[in-house]
């Protein structure tokens, strides 16, 4: 398994950027950076290959995979109807961490939408992604580059820690910017429908788009959106949650035999505690401790 670095906020080698395309062409798995996580991408459009994520991550066909685009065009492309919603949305969003729900073209393989009628789309706002989708010239369906349930990867570190040589080729982009994974909006019903909550709120949506209605979750048949199962970004190490107290979303852990708790103080800003939230958990999450403590934020916390 090959290795790729470049320096952060750096234009892409295009050598490189060639090699990865090759490989996506060509049927192979390419883990790459994003502004949200590092995803596992293959081409979207060739069910043998989008069949190997699922087999790398242990990921069930129940969820649906998000199908990345190099812009609002090839977005278009994928869906049987672009409503007025989704224009408004993408011009102030794209590229960036929204993903959006439409109605599907046919010629989308039904392993990649959970059979669903629909197809999960977006742009992300990363130079490198961007190079590559560029480059290969197809959408490249590309959950998490993990393994199904644990934390999502924000390093390429990460992404060798969970899959290894599952993989054929890492981009390795440095940390993620964002942190945590796109808000998810269907837009393929009457009303827009939150499928997942993200870094764009749902009050600056409702903006934009008007009232918007938010999902539960189901445990039964395919979700609509990546997410949606009971148990998902998560560590290895058994994680409690706690109300808001003296310290503000500060990680509380105890390892064994020693007793005493050791405190992580995250920032006080939610772009911030975002964009370290899973960094942090992965160090944690490599101590061999009894169990991690998360202090929620309060109530209404920007």
């Amino acid at each position: 398994m090959a290795k790729m670095s470049y320096p952060n906020n750096a234009a892409p080698d295009p050598e490189m950027i060639r090699c990865a395309a090759a490989l996506i062409q060509s049927g192979k798995l390419v883990a790459f950076p994003t502004e949200t996580v590092y995803g596992l991408g293959a081409n979207a459009l060739d069910a043998a290959a989008v069949e190997k994520i699922f087999r790398v991550k242990d990921r069930p066909a129940s969820s649906p995979l998000i199908v990345h685009v190099h812009s609002l065009e090839a977005a278009r492309d994928l869906v049987t109807h672009w409503p007025p919603a989704a224009e408004n949305l993408a011009g102030k969003f794209w590229p960036g961490p929204l993903t959006i729900v439409l109605a599907k073209r046919g010629f989308i393989p039904d392993i990649v939408t959970a059979s669903l009628p629909t197809v999960a789309v977006r742009v992300p706002a990363n130079g490198i992604a961007l190079a590559l989708l560029a480059e290969a010239r197809v959408p490249i369906a590309a959950p998490s580059a993990n393994r199904f349930g644990e934390l999502s990867p924000t390093t390429a570190e990460h992404v060798r820690n969970s899959l290894g040589d599952a993989v054929d080729l890492i981009l390795d982009g440095g940390r993620t910017d964002v942190g945590i994974e796109s808000t998810v909006l269907s837009l393929a019903g009457s009303t827009p429908v939150l499928l997942r909550p993200g870094m764009i709120s749902t009050e600056r949506i409702e903006q934009l788009i008007g009232k918007i209605e938010v999902a539960t979750l189901s445990p039964d048949g395919p979700h609509p959106s990546p997410g949606m199962h009971q148990r998902h970004y998560s560590p290895r190490t058994p994680l409690m949650l706690h109300p808001p107290g003296s310290g503000r979303g500060a990680y509380l852990w105890m390892t064994c035999p020693h007793p005493g708790a050791y405190n992580v103080e995250m920032p006080a800003d939610a772009a911030s505690y975002a964009a370290v939230l899973y960094d942090t958990l992965h160090r944690l999450d490599a101590q061999g401790l009894d169990w991690i403590a998360v202090e929620l934020p309060p109530d209404g916390s920007t």
